[in-house]
């Protein structure tokens, strides 16, 4: 077996483990916080992801600010199981147009790849658990 052949292995044998670990959703590869999301890496993220919340958001909204204690709180208890991102939307122009946000804050809810919903509004956090155990 040559050089390329045992990388090319090596290579397969990853895959097939991080496929066996989907559903634990990479276990220890999951942050426990929320991760900044750009333009430039949001449709690696929803690849990377099989259930990713996207919050949509910008510095100067009020009721962002009241969202992300919220959301730093469920990266904490959820991870393993949802992966939250943040996404400023003053400096994301082309993502906010694409998902077509109108008010913030927005949660933009990613299952398996595709969009499954948007939670528009501040909510507190048992509230939006219960919005967010369907997709569990």
């Amino acid at each position: 077996m040559n050089e390329l052949d045992q990388i090319k292995k090596r290579k397969l044998e990853e895959l097939k483990k991080r496929y066996m670990n989907r559903g634990d959703m990479m276990n220890q590869d999951t942050p426990n916080k929320p991760v900044d999301v750009s333009d430039a890496d949001i449709d690696k993220m929803i690849e990377k992801y099989s259930f990713l919340v996207v919050d949509c958001w910008a510095p100067w909204c009020g009721p962002c600010r009241m969202v992300g204690p919220v959301i730093e709180d469920l990266a904490k208890e959820m991870q393993g199981k949802i992966v939250f991102g943040k996404l400023n939307v003053d400096e994301n122009k082309n993502t906010s147009m694409k998902y077509q946000i109108m008010s913030i804050p927005t949660l933009l809810i990613f299952k398996d790849g595709n969009l499954a919903n948007k939670l528009i509004g501040a909510m507190p956090k048992e509230e939006l658990k219960a919005r967010l155990a369907p997709y569990l």
